[in-house]
């Protein structure tokens, strides 16, 4: 049987369309790299209304009137930023949370530096979130608040309701996790393996540049080189260079996260996993899941390669709320915020299911004070408010550096960069 042949003019033919494709796009992509563009993130406006050492509580203004009667507060990761929340205009998740009517809080956690270094995750659970929520519930005069989280900020938010069920309304959380039995994702196994000590005891913090180089590694094809192979082929589209801009800006805008935090956090999560064993303490007092009686809405991605499903699944089948949801979305740990298909089922599930849950809507003198309007003098008096016994002193910095220093190893060499991350990965 003759060999099909493919006809030269057909072969010189396809060439020149290629090369006519290759020029347009470079033409294309000239224009937009050397014209102006627009990639500011989180330009949502807020109000700073709380600070704490470097932790700051963001109170975002609502562009219509406040609807729901409990407000919500958001806790990201300690890892990365935010503003992820808000990285693009016609893809914001805080956007959609105030056109829905909600009176949203986000707290900052801010640039960690050398005197956080012994900043526990007693500290920023019973310290930071617990003082954050006395100050909304005071503030609003809610009788309780709604509580999000999202990834390591999401674990925070699940041990903090079950530390203080009575100030938790409802509790929502994203790519959060809480087992951590798992091989499905290779961060899991790498957490498993290094050398904390030796991390934490020659940085001080994890540095955020460390964290970038490790994510990076988890998938090096996708992350290092894929990525750009696609931008360079749509880089002839200014909202897709737009975006990458603002995508690139965030996921290297990566704090260092507090050395004692981190410690704590490979050590009795990633190593032991006690929280979902109901066996991890925090300051002093066993985290119980059966104490979460709050309505629980938990979301993750099935293609999450930071928090697999096997590691967000486990947790409503572990509290003791008879009101709990799972809700699986066919995306990564990222997409779930950004993705405009996400954008469609994400946010606004949420705001349906916390209006089911909501109840009456907050009288109107203490909406207007919760987007910044100054309530009348009687109205002032009708807002109920907080026994002066239940505030707590706000801790500065200093306290928290004169509290006992975990026993550190004696260390003659620091070893550079390059060893440790070759000895602990």
């Amino acid at each position: 049987m003759d060999q099909q042949k493919i006809s030269l003019d057909l072969i010189l033919a396809n060439i020149a369309a290629e090369a006519e494709k290759a020029q347009d796009t470079a033409t294309k992509a000239s224009e937009v790299l050397l014209g102006p563009l627009e990639t500011a993130m989180a330009t949502t406006p807020y109000d700073v209304v709380y600070e704490e050492d470097r932790v700051k509580l963001k109170h975002y203004r609502t562009p219509g009137d406040v609807t729901m009667k409990t407000p919500l507060l958001v806790t990201y990761a300690l890892i990365n930023r935010e503003t992820m929340l808000d990285l693009q205009p016609d893809r914001s998740v805080v956007q959609t949370f105030l056109n829905g009517g909600i009176d949203l809080y986000m707290i900052d956690w801010g640039y960690p530096t050398r005197q956080d270094r012994f900043v526990t995750i007693d500290d920023h659970i019973n310290g930071y979130m617990d003082n954050i929520v006395d100050y909304i519930l005071e503030k609003t005069g809610a009788p309780q608040i709604n509580l999000m989280g999202i990834c390591m900020g999401g674990t925070f938010c699940v041990i903090y309701s079950a530390l203080h069920p009575e100030k938790i309304k409802n509790l929502i959380t994203t790519v959060t996790p809480t087992n951590f039995d798992t091989d499905k994702g290779l961060l899991h196994i790498w957490m498993r393996a290094i050398d904390t000590d030796k991390i934490i005891d020659t940085f001080g913090n994890l540095p955020g540049d460390v964290m970038n180089l490790g994510f990076l590694m988890l998938n090096p094809a996708r992350l290092m080189i894929d990525k750009y192979v696609g931008f360079f082929e749509s880089m002839g589209s200014k909202s897709f260079v737009e975006n990458f801009v603002r995508m690139e800006k965030w996921i290297f805008d990566s704090p260092d996260v507090p050395g004692e935090t981190f410690r704590q956090f490979a050590n009795d999560f990633y190593k032991k996993n006690l929280l979902i064993q109901n066996k991890l303490e925090i300051g002093g007092r066993r985290v119980d899941l059966k104490k979460i009686t709050m309505p629980l809405l938990n979301y993750y991605g099935m293609y999450d390669h930071l928090v697999p499903p096997e590691a967000c699944n486990m947790l409503t089948k572990c509290v003791g709320s008879s009101d709990t949801e799972d809700v699986s979305l066919d995306t990564g740990h990222i997409g779930i915020y950004v993705s405009s298909k996400c954008q469609r089922e994400f946010a606004p599930k949420i705001i349906r299911w916390l209006r089911e849950r909501d109840g009456e809507q907050r009288p109107v003198a203490v909406v207007s004070e919760a987007i910044g309007e100054q309530p009348s003098p009687a109205s002032r008096l009708k807002r109920p408010s907080r026994p002066a016994a239940e505030k707590k002193p706000v801790r500065t910095a200093r306290q928290r550096s004169e509290r006992p220093r975990p026993t550190r190893k004696e260390q003659t060499i620091k070893p550079s960069l390059t060893q440790v991350i070759q000895e602990t990965i």
